[in-house]
């Protein structure tokens, strides 16, 4: 079975074949440099993450891009606030940013643009629009994009202009000559700080938004290519503008396949900055260890809404332990995937799917079940390299399993020693007391004819 991809544009599954046999370009919109990650945050990365390395186990070679935009309005305000010059504060959150999503085993993109590093080649594009008469200046300075002289206008939200001119509020133009008309490139205020400025043939000003992303990605990755993908709330206008701008100017399509993960949701509400019901990835790491984080990320369709809780980062912790403790109960042998494996190739199918990692994880608890019944070290190799293809299992099974306990194994085994000493003496209270002491830390002993042996807690 050859991969399928959802495709936001068409609404439909559709199989997937590059431009270039055997190479895939995939662009991804990332963040906008003003504060820490938080969940939603590593939940868009994290999709596609997921995507890109299900993109290399399936033999492509991958060029992976995932901008950072650093220059926008509340870039200049949080700048402006703290005193500080926009780099210093967008350089301080990016390494803020690679700290968090590497601790998550985010793997870098091939290509990290930074839009003040594009500034030409977005001016080149809005002389391209201009001259093509989707462009106009407007007395205030600004630069706009002029929407309806653009015929696919409306294509990825598949709404129809009128519906998209019904939801307007117009209260201030802003010098456009239509209310769905949006700005390429923005004059500069007096108010400003002399780092948010540019000299271009339109005056001194900065970019729009929807422009970076269009420069972007076609100086890394042409004016076609395989993929772009993001957060389902830039489907529009960020993206659809996009299309507008680069189709407009290229006349040619931007991207074969658009890609939208799902919300993260507090209280059936999407998490969001502007409404305050956020968790940043660092303060979640304090309190939970990052590959569970990851693998309550990555357990649920990247399409799906993801509820997030303590109670369902509690049970991705407790399922995690379930895999780990196969894997500590029978040291993996390092295997290559045999995708005609029966696990492998259901795995391998659910991948295929849209990147089913539901369907894909359940094949890992399966693999699970058999390395505890069979003690098959190349089932649980198995194991391990399928869930490599995730970014999962890769660690230490008893440095995970140990973590949360105040006990490492030394100490655990010598409670052990002890409470055989208690048993052996029929001090059968005292040993029962010792069992209950490392339960309450996250310790299960399990008695057999060849001794005791620990496992976390399930």
């Amino acid at each position: 079975m050859s991969l399928r991809i959802y495709n936001t544009l068409s609404r439909e599954l559709e199989e997937f074949s590059p431009l270039q046999p055997g190479q895939v370009r995939m662009y991804v919109c990332g963040m906008t440099v003003y504060d820490f990650c938080h969940i939603g945050h590593a939940r868009m990365m994290m999709a596609f993450d997921v995507v890109q390395r299900w993109l290399r186990a399936s033999d492509y070679a991958v060029t992976y891009v995932r901008n950072i935009t650093d220059i926008d309005d509340k870039i200049i305000a949080r700048s402006v606030q703290r005193g500080i010059t926009i780099r210093e504060l967008t350089d301080e959150v990016i390494a803020a940013m690679h700290e968090d999503i590497g601790a998550l085993g985010i793997e870098p993109p091939t290509i990290e643009p930074r839009a003040t590093e594009y500034v030409p080649q977005m001016l080149g594009i809005i002389e391209k629009l201009e001259q093509k008469g989707l462009a106009y200046r407007s007395d205030n300075g600004d630069v706009n994009y002029a929407v309806r002289k653009f015929p696919g206008y409306g294509k990825l939200s598949g709404k129809s202009l009128d519906e998209l001119h019904a939801g307007e509020r117009v209260a201030v133009l802003d010098g456009k000559q239509d209310p769905l008309d949006f700005v390429l490139w923005k004059a500069a205020k007096p108010t400003e700080p002399a780092d948010a400025k540019w000299e271009s043939a339109y005056g001194t000003g900065r970019p729009g938004w929807h422009i970076e992303c269009s420069a972007m990605s076609c100086a890394t990755l042409g004016e076609t290519f395989d993929i772009h993908g993001g957060g389902a709330d830039l489907q529009f206008p960020h993206h659809e503008n996009e299309i507008a701008q680069s189709e407009g100017a290229n006349g040619k399509p931007l991207s074969r396949f658009w890609v939208h993960n799902g919300f993260v949701r507090v209280d059936n509400e999407k998490m969001s900055k502007s409404l305050g019901n956020f968790f940043t990835i660092r303060e979640v790491l304090q309190k939970y260890d990052a590959e569970s984080l990851r693998f309550f990320l990555v357990r649920t369709h990247y399409r799906s809404a993801l509820n997030y809780s303590d109670a369902h980062l509690d049970d991705a912790r407790n399922s995690l332990k379930r895999l780990y403790t196969a894997l500590d109960l029978v040291a993996p042998a390092d295997v290559a995937i045999d995708w005609a494996d029966p696990h492998a190739a259901r795995f391998k199918a659910a991948m295929d799917e849209d990147f089913g990692t539901p369907e894909a994880i359940a094949v890992l608890f399966e693999l699970a079940g058999e390395v505890n019944r069979t003690k098959s070290a190349e089932t649980a190799g198995l194991l391990k390299a399928l869930a490599g293809s995730l970014g999962l299992l890769q660690g230490d099974p008893r440095a995970f399993l140990q973590a949360g306990s105040t006990l490492d194994d030394a100490a655990i085994q010598a409670r052990i020693a002890e409470r055989a000493a208690a048993k052996a003496a029929k001090n059968f209270a005292e040993a029962d007391r010792i069992r209950q002491e490392l339960l309450e830390q996250g310790i299960v002993l399990k008695d057999s004819p060849a001794g005791t042996t620990w496992a976390a807690a399930q």
